[in-house]
């Protein structure tokens, strides 16, 4: 067997078991970081490791400025998600031999301006030269205080689901160029309680099955609702992945007080009401098309 034949979550399902997990654990791998205990007693440590792999989520001839922005925000989309703030990061790239030296130092640029939207450290990391493809590895560390911790793990039956921004667009340049939704995040969870959220960066036709999945409920969305970016068709919104706005579920409750406490805080973005969750414990009840699954999709 191989990979392709399993695809992303189903290689990972097997593999997660095979770790052996301390206490010390809050939030175990399978979700959007890795949340474990600190010696503080109001916050926990939150890790993540993700990376940017010429031709597959970015092309040749890319600007390498672009590139290096891309690999710094990625992860801390996934701090987003966790509401959680980065502090530090360890940068490893695998290059060819022949690779232009400009064009690394423009990487760099890249990374270093991403790092310091967000105030990060850039600490170190390694280098390693391959074959190809162009391939880098960003690693964060941060925190998260104990009662802001979100997971894709809490969604409950009832709970609305909303998106933040427009869906549609990631490919047409916004993957390359994205902010991360750090600060609504943090504010989200600073004035409601978010009971599950993750970042869109597979598309809301993989990622919105796993948060439901992993919360073990079902959901129904009202696709007429999806805010398309302009130009974009509504598979483009659920399939094509790599938008990198925030999914959450939160108390039906609390619905009409998010909805004009958002709209006064950021005025600019847009917040979307496009579902719930139910209780149905599979997902069945809604096809949606797919979006991204690493080693299934064609090369």
């Amino acid at each position: 067997m191989k990979v392709r034949d399993l695809g992303e979550d189903r290689l990972i399902e097997q593999l997660l078991p095979r770790l052996s997990l301390r206490k010390a654990v809050a939030t175990a791998p399978g979700d959007d970081c890795a949340v474990v205990e600190a010696q503080h007693r109001r916050k926990l440590l939150v890790l993540k490791t993700d990376c940017v792999v010429e031709r597959v989520h970015f092309l040749r001839g890319t600007n390498a400025f672009n590139v290096g922005w891309k690999a710094m925000m990625r992860p801390l989309s996934d701090f987003a998600a966790t509401s959680a703030v980065p502090q530090f990061a360890l940068i490893t790239l695998m290059a060819p031999k022949q690779t232009e030296v400009a064009w690394v130092k423009e990487l760099y640029r890249g990374l270093r301006r991403a790092a310091k939207r967000f105030e990060v450290s850039i600490v170190g990391g390694e280098t390693s030269s391959t074959p190809g493809p162009v391939a880098i590895s960003t690693s964060v560390v941060g925190f998260v205080e104990r009662d802001r911790a979100v997971s894709r793990r809490g969604g409950k039956a009832g709970d609305d689901l909303f998106v933040t921004g427009r869906l549609g667009g990631g490919l047409k340049q916004k993957h390359l160029q994205f902010i991360p939704r750090i600060a609504e995040s943090r504010w989200l969870t600073k004035n409601f309680p978010i009971h599950a959220m993750m970042d869109l960066s597979d598309g809301l036709g993989t990622d919105l099955p796993r948060l439901a999945r992993t919360s073990k409920v079902g959901f129904k969305i009202q696709v007429e609702n999806l805010p398309l970016t302009r130009g974009a068709k509504l598979n483009d919104a659920i399939s094509e992945g790599e938008d990198y706005e925030l999914l959450f579920a939160v108390s039906s409750r609390d619905r009409s007080r998010l909805q004009r406490a958002w709209a006064k805080k950021f005025p600019k973005l847009l917040l979307t009401r496009i579902g719930s969750l139910n209780r149905k414990p599979k997902t069945e009840n809604l096809k949606l098309p797919g979006g991204y699954v690493h080693f299934q999709q064609p090369s």
